[in-house]
């Protein structure tokens, strides 16, 4: 048998996660004096209302003894476990989890990946994974499935201010520099591992922006898309739902995520963004 494990910045609820089979660890939030386990002991919501209110949020990975801990209990019941984690570019927890397996000496027996992504594109990732295993694949298959959503899928989000994210070291002040300028907000993609502002857009017509860059690349292709948006808005997601099915986009299927604690006090409340890869119809 073949386990599937990822760490907590998939962002998938953890009954969600428990739903699907999938094993979450997960990473730290740091909320003033207190140290709390992403998902687990704290809520996306609790992050969003701290920075709201002028508080700061830190970040720590998950730590190699966590990581022992999981692969040991996983592997007493399974034969091999793939490990899909959070780009290396942005965390140390695929290091982490590199350690954990040699420490256990079961290199062979535990795949780990670097998905070069975080939030809803690992989820998807890791989701094809655990699709690709159901199915009978092997832990390599299972490995090019997540290969194939690295190179299939399209996600880009926006946020108000890079503020949070050069705060965090996730980018510099030139980048900050390059997305921050009044009436308008930077949109944000995944390159090579990392999380760059690559254009500006006007405020009023950002989500209309990400919605034509994935008709564009995508065309009628039938596909399956994911809403991402920081924090729970009710109306604010409606919105972004009701853009999505008036864009002409073949939508096969669709999900709304919440980014959680972790990504969440990076990218700052605000954030929200559309991912997009190709489904069979």
């Amino acid at each position: 048998m073949l386990a599937v494990l990822t760490d907590s910045t998939c962002d998938l609820h953890p009954d969600t996660a428990r739903q699907l089979g999938i094993r979450i660890v997960p990473l730290s939030v740091q909320l003033g004096t207190r140290t709390l386990l992403d998902w687990q002991e704290i809520d996306p919501d609790a992050v969003y209302d701290h920075l709201k209110a002028g508080g700061t949020v830190s970040t720590q990975p998950v730590t190699t003894d966590a990581f022992e801990a999981a692969y040991r209990d996983l592997l007493g019941s399974h034969q091999q476990i793939i490990s899909i984690h959070i780009s290396g570019q942005l965390s140390e927890t695929v290091q982490h989890a590199r350690e954990a397996a040699e420490r256990l000496g079961a290199t062979r027996r535990i795949h780990i990946v670097d998905s070069g992504l975080a939030s809803s594109p690992l989820a998807e990732a890791v989701i094809a994974a655990r699709d690709a295993i159901w199915a009978g694949a092997t832990a390599e298959t299972a490995r090019q499935a997540v290969e194939l959503v690295r190179r299939d899928l399209h996600a880009e989000f926006t946020v108000p201010s890079l503020e949070y994210l050069r705060r965090g070291g996730r980018i510099g002040r030139a980048q900050e520099f390059f997305g921050n300028m009044l009436g308008m907000r930077p949109v944000l993609a995944f390159t090579n591992g990392q999380l760059k502002a690559v254009r500006r857009v006007r405020a009023a017509t950002a989500t209309q922006d990400l919605l034509s860059t994935l008709k564009e690349r995508y065309g009628d292709t039938p596909l399956s898309v994911t809403i991402s948006h920081a924090g729970r808005d009710p109306a604010r997601i409606a919105e972004l739902r009701a853009a999505m099915i008036a864009s002409g986009l073949n939508v096969a299927k669709g999900r709304v995520q919440l980014m959680g604690p972790v990504v969440g006090a990076h990218v700052g409340p605000g954030t929200y963004g559309y991912m997009a890869r190709p489904v069979e119809a």
